[in-house]
């Protein structure tokens, strides 16, 4: 078990209704049977507990608590409630997104109150539980922090807001890299495509008019290895945990128009990330130049580069 004994805290482990399993609930199950401690965080107290339960009947541990993340209190007492129940803080995973349902539109589109609503909860939601996170994971000297961005964040995107969030949580993850890695802390992002998961597959479904089974049939369309493709994900979530070095990683669930390393190529071979690995290595040497280290932050490829 790649988790044993470690506590995770997930940030909306609860489920949207629907016929399939959130990215959430998925999450928490995944970690629980790695052998995590499992706190599930959801404004929906009732379905992070549903959460528990699952967890539970498979012989796992987890607690429930409620919290929403555009109530910072509630955020800070369910970090508090973490190293009550469960004695510390090893992992973060930050799952919690809207869009349409929040009102989101394109540019021309959009008003002041959707993109004022979204922002809130996608981009400074994080922030604030990575506010009260950090305090405990640098007294106690590591610590794993997950957020869930879209691929939206680099793609073509009709809806501004989403896409807009998205994108920041990655830059916020590179700082947060940055400026942790001194504390034992790492800091990871996941780029996952279009999942089968009720808010994501329905909510799009009643935006374009159209049925679940033409959603998920357009989006398998685009990818090799069809529902297979999502699957690879969910487990991928997982991975970035028990020590795969520092720095943001990048998991994707593309279309068949972009190869697995394509992303990682762009987002690791920019001039910034280049100066961004280069200072994290100087500061973790003392002095300039010398032997290149593992950065504190830019990406790594895992696995093949090569083709399928």
């Amino acid at each position: 078990m790649r988790l044993k004994d470690k506590t995770a805290m997930i940030v909306g482990a609860g489920q949207t209704p629907g016929p399939t399993m959130g990215n959430g609930r998925a999450t928490a199950i995944l970690f629980a049977r790695e052998g995590a401690r499992v706190l599930a965080v959801d404004r929906d107290l009732e379905s992070a507990r549903e959460t528990v339960e699952i967890i539970r009947s498979e012989g796992g541990s987890a607690e429930a608590t409620e919290a929403d993340v555009v109530d910072e209190a509630s955020l800070k007492a369910a970090v508090v409630y973490c190293t009550g129940q469960l004695g510390r803080l090893d992992i973060l995973h930050n799952n919690v997104g809207i869009s349409v349902t929040g009102g989101d539109a394109p540019v021309t589109e959009i008003s002041v109150e959707a993109f004022d609503r979204i922002m809130t909860v996608n981009l400074r939601g994080v922030v604030l539980t990575c506010k009260h996170a950090l305090p405990l994971m640098r007294a106690q000297g590591s610590g794993v922090i997950v957020t869930i961005s879209s691929i939206a964040a680099i793609e073509n995107y009709p809806w501004v807001t989403y896409k807009a969030s998205k994108a920041a949580l990655v830059t916020l993850t590179q700082q947060l890299a940055i400026q942790n890695a001194e504390y034992g802390i790492r800091a990871n992002v996941i780029l996952p495509g279009l999942m089968d998961t009720p808010m994501a597959v329905d909510n799009r479904a009643k935006a374009w008019g159209q049925t679940r089974e033409e959603v998920v049939a357009a989006r398998n369309a685009k990818v090799p290895l069809g529902e297979e493709d999502g699957r690879c994900v969910g487990r991928c979530q997982c991975r970035p945990v028990p020590g795969l070095g520092r720095g943001p990683i990048y998991y994707r669930c593309l279309s068949a128009r972009r190869r697995r390393h394509d992303l990682q190529d762009r987002l690791s071979l920019t001039p910034l990330s280049r100066r961004q690995k280069q200072h994290a290595q100087n500061r973790q040497s003392g002095h300039t130049g010398g032997r290149q280290q593992h950065a504190a932050t830019g990406t790594r490829h895992l696995g093949r580069k090569s083709r399928r």
